[in-house]
């Protein structure tokens, strides 16, 4: 019986600290940017990209999912396209002006020159490595595509002819990410270590990790590189030194364990979205964070926070989950008066 007595004190006060580690002491954002918006599917989405007119985009995902709008992500259509089988996984879309491009798996690509009205496959090559996951289009029959072992190539002639940007591939990646000047980063499918490459390099150079935590997601800061690992960590590179990275932080450390993208709205406003409809923002370059409570019982998990303007981003989840970031919102929000 003192036995059974002292488990239950001790369960008791494991439910005590769980509880405790559960709460966030991060501050609340004063006000929420982003309203969910109706979407005809559960698909897990994965990219978003609009051509020259702002009010026309695409949103692609799993299971061939191709929506578009022409109210500037208001409203969005599905689109059903001819191939052979529909459960492509499209992980990437990209637009300058009316040319686009929508890269997949297994080995997939797409090429449109009317804006989207009409969309041609562009055969490749048995011998590519990889399947392309990424697809940044540059100009008139101009686009770049990488792979998701690290291959990189390069058109000039609407994917007719495709040349090699790097002479090996990396290995395989859990993402890979390029910066407005054509860098690269890329993170080892185990998150062990990342690899980085640049225009006029040969190969890719690889990097450890700075800590025993597996990284989940890197990107380009405003002067460097982004980095979020297990746990809930951020960190940056220091601006005046590359090769070397600023102290750790953890925004939310109770419950901050799936952070998943980041991306900046201005050189000093930062969102990152995480697992189960967690949200996060630092308005001093990612000093100080708040979170954004109104957010969280969006049933999702946000995997990817785009901007293609400031005052145009979007929040892209799991089951058919989009936010819109509502610039009227936040405009509205610094100009009231303090109460």
């Amino acid at each position: 019986m003192v036995i059974v007595k002292s488990w239950q004190k001790i369960f008791a006060l494991l439910v005590v600290l769980l509880l405790c580690i559960g709460c966030s002491k991060v501050p609340s954002t004063s006000y929420n940017p982003w309203a969910a918006v109706s979407l005809p599917t559960e698909a897990k989405l994965l990219d978003i990209a609009f051509t020259e007119n702002p009010q026309h985009g695409f949103l692609v995902g799993s299971n061939a999912t191709l929506l578009e709008t022409n109210d500037g992500g208001n409203n969005w259509q599905p689109l059903n396209l001819a191939l052979d089988d529909d459960r492509y996984r499209f992980d990437s879309v990209s637009f300058a002006g009316k040319e686009g491009w929508i890269a997949g798996e297994p080995s997939l690509l797409l090429h449109t020159t009317d804006e989207g009205r009409s969309w041609s496959r562009i055969p490749l090559s048995e011998k590519l490595p990889g399947n392309p996951i990424a697809i940044q289009a540059l100009g008139t029959d101009i686009a770049e595509m990488a792979t998701d072992v690290g291959a990189i190539y390069k058109t000039t002639d609407g994917g007719k002819n495709w040349k090699a940007q790097v002479e090996a591939a990396v290995g395989v990646v859990r993402n890979l990410e390029r910066s407005a000047d054509g860098k690269y980063v890329a993170v080892s499918a185990k998150g062990s270590f990342y690899s980085t490459w640049e225009p006029g390099q040969s190969a890719w150079v690889p990097h450890n990790r700075n800590s025993s935590r597996r990284v989940e997601n890197m990107g380009f800061s405003q002067d460097g590189l982004w980095l979020l690992a297990r746990g809930g960590q951020v960190q940056f590179s220091d601006p005046t030194k590359p090769d070397e990275w600023l102290d750790a932080q953890n925004p939310e450390l109770a419950t901050s364990w799936g952070l998943l993208d980041m991306a900046y709205r201005t050189p000093n406003e930062v969102w990152i979205g995480g697992g189960s409809g967690n949200l996060l923002v630092s308005t001093d370059g990612g000093k100080t964070w708040e979170k954004d409570r109104d957010v969280e019982e969006v049933a999702a998990n946000f995997y990817k926070v785009v901007f293609l303007k400031p005052d145009q981003g979007f929040v892209i989840g799991d089951r058919g989950v989009l936010l819109k970031y509502q610039p009227e919102a936040a405009k509205t929000a610094t100009t009231e008066p303090a109460a």
